[in-house]
């Protein structure tokens, strides 16, 4: 029975998990055409609905070419490495107070450890095409996500420190007993938090591994078609798992008046995560890589540990 439940969530979370990649694709285009005063998506169905959708189709219909000199096996493997982490975080995300899978009492640390394993996609696929713009933008993207998922993990640790525990319930629910979400006590990490995930996602201001006018197109410039789709829906699935993991954090998760269910309450605050980010990459140029990475180790792991050492002071000072 537990296999049966197991498989039966799975499935449901996948074919979600599709939906509403499919959804943020199209809300970020329309709120990144409004703010730049263009109408966005508006061709295929009511208000372009149906864009997404299209884009997809081509995508699929597209001749699938590897690189006669590429590693084909590890070519291959790649963009499969790089979705399936991003995918199987969702284990541990706490939807509403009945709505799970896994009640992991590690699931903090699931979930990091997890999702770090994407970036093995990211090198795979710029190694094994065998270009150097590929190559190039590959070992640039680690070096990144390396260097932003440190503050990222320290940032949380404040909210460990004060809860005692690594469960993703049991912080939703030290939330409700102190009636008030971390984003207050722990404003500093959440800021932390925002701009790792945003470098951690590759996203505008910090896109650098997809820097087109840069290295053509980055580490996936040598894929086509569906593999190339691959690439984009782990990026926007890692994106909705990381506003999620944010909600559960800092937004109290599924916590809210209870004239709405907890799970709609969930959703909207990780809508808010995703409009912050889409309003960002309308409105910020691309940083440039030099102070992309000094500002990770002498601005935001500084923080992150003076975050930390002033956490660890007000726990013991108000005894929580």
């Amino acid at each position: 029975m537990d296999l049966l439940y197991m498989t039966i969530y799975s499935v449901i979370i996948l074919k979600l998990m599709l939906a509403g990649v499919t959804f943020s694709i199209l809300f970020e285009r329309k709120v990144i055409g409004y703010m730049q005063m263009r109408p966005g998506p508006n061709r295929h169905g009511p208000w372009g609905i149906l864009q997404t959708v299209a884009d997809v189709m081509k995508l699929l219909m597209k001749e699938d070419v590897i690189p006669r000199q590429a590693d084909r096996a590890i070519f291959v493997l790649a963009p499969v490495i790089a979705f399936a982490p991003a995918f199987t975080v969702y284990a541990v995300i706490s939807w509403s107070d009945t709505i799970y899978a896994a009640d992991l009492n590690i699931g903090v640390l699931y979930f990091l450890g997890v999702s770090s394993m994407t970036m093995l996609g990211v090198l795979m696929g710029g190694w094994s095409s065998n270009n150097k713009y590929s190559l190039l933008g590959a070992i640039r993207g680690v070096a990144q996500m390396i260097s932003y998922e440190l503050p990222l993990v320290l940032s949380i640790l404040g909210i460990v420190i004060l809860v005692g525990s690594l469960n993703l319930r049991d912080i939703v629910y030290f939330q409700q007993d102190i009636g008030m979400w971390f984003i207050i006590p722990q404003f500093l990490a959440f800021v932390i938090y925002m701009i790792s995930a945003i470098a951690e996602l590759n996203r505008s201001p910090f896109d650098l591994p997809e820097a087109e006018s840069e290295l053509v197109s980055g580490y996936h410039t040598e894929y086509s078609g569906f593999r190339y789709a691959f690439f984009m829906l782990a990026e926007y699935t890692y994106a909705i798992a990381i506003a999620a993991f944010a909600t559960t954090l800092f937004l109290g998760g599924w916590l809210g008046p209870a004239f709405l269910p907890g799970v709609v309450w969930f959703l909207l605050k990780m809508c808010i995560f995703m409009f912050i980010w889409f309003w960002l990459r309308a409105t910020l140029p691309r940083a440039r890589v030099s102070h992309l990475m000094q500002f990770s180790w002498k601005v935001l792991i500084p923080l992150a540990l003076l975050n930390i050492v002033v956490t660890a002071i007000i726990k013991v000072w108000m005894g929580w």
